[in-house]
């Protein structure tokens, strides 16, 4: 079995600008994941995705058995469906199974990334791709104000409603030919693995960074 790990970053990001290599907690942001990543034994081979020079050049200087491939122009833009650079990097890195996530989950462990690695494994038969989820106990409502997972006549506690669980993007492993012949990360048939909310914090806006900081600091 080969696995690699596959890392996208773009130099320039909208919300929170620089974010992939902006420094935190006293080094750039992707060391975080990188190093998380270097400790699951299960994982043959790392791959960064990316068009910065920033990135490239800290790459070259800290993390030497790490695979860098140099985004093409036509992948660049922030509208890019990630589905798209996945495919690319797929026909640049030869492996029998995929593991993506992001520099913005600094908070993800080796031991979960470990855990769900195993878990894919050893249900490969089962499943044709796995993807992590935040298990929530709220009232939702949709657009139409309608309610989604509760009865408004039957206020139940919200730990006894039927939970609804949220696409966290902290991680996805996918055989190869679930990319290949779907051209998407997620096959047709998935499994969903559960990660706690803190584990699974993402850095999406300016606030982001300061609560996942405080947070990392408070667990160190």
């Amino acid at each position: 079995m080969k696995l690699a790990a596959l890392v996208p970053m773009r130099h320039d990001s909208e919300r929170v600008p620089g974010k992939n290599y902006r420094p935190f907690n006293g080094i750039p942001l992707f060391y975080h994941i990188i190093s998380t990543l270097l400790e699951c034994p299960l994982i043959e081979k790392i791959v960064i995705d990316t068009d910065s020079p920033i990135i490239i050049s800290e790459v070259k200087k800290s993390f030497k058995d790490i695979i860098l491939l140099n985004r093409p122009k036509h992948l660049i833009s922030g509208d890019v469906p990630m589905n798209d650079i996945i495919n690319y990097d797929v026909s640049q890195v030869e492996a029998d199974f995929y593991l993506q996530t992001h520099s913005t989950n600094p908070l993800l462990t080796s031991k979960t990334i470990s855990k769900a690695i195993n878990h894919f494994i050893q249900n490969e038969r089962l499943y044709d791709s796995l993807f992590t989820v935040t298990k929530m106990h709220k009232r939702f409502w949709d657009s139409q104000i309608r309610p989604v997972n509760h009865n408004p006549d039957e206020l139940l506690r919200t730990q006894d409603l039927e939970p609804l669980f949220e696409e966290n993007s902290c991680m996805y492993i996918f055989k190869k030919e679930t990319i290949v012949n779907y051209g998407n990360r997620i096959g047709k048939h998935p499994c969903m693995f559960e990660i706690n909310a803190e584990e699974a914090w993402d850095i999406d806006e300016e606030l982001d960074f300061e609560i996942i900081e405080f947070l990392l600091k408070k667990k160190e």
